[in-house]
């Protein structure tokens, strides 16, 4: 266990931030998936916007990498695309 009192701290910080992380990567592929399974364009063309903003946080804060956010996004641009 951790003896200095800005390690206590530094433990602390690092738990919520994984929590706050987890959660927004979580919401994030559950939004994903539900874009997925979309069959109507017009509803898909809606969400898109909104999905595609939830990745682009995700890769700000570097909880994904760029390069897979980029993935994500073309994927879900083929999938409208594809309707």
């Amino acid at each position: 266990m951790a003896n200095h009192k800005s390690a206590l701290k530094r433990i602390r910080s690092n738990e919520t931030k994984r929590l706050r992380n987890r959660y927004q990567h979580k919401t994030a592929r559950n939004a994903m998936k539900k874009f997925q399974e979309l069959t109507d364009k017009k509803e898909a063309e809606t969400m898109f916007p909104t999905v595609v903003s939830m990745i682009d946080k995700l890769a700000k804060k570097n909880i994904i990498h760029d390069n897979k956010a980029s993935n994500l996004k073309s994927n879900m641009a083929k999938h409208v695309a594809a309707l």
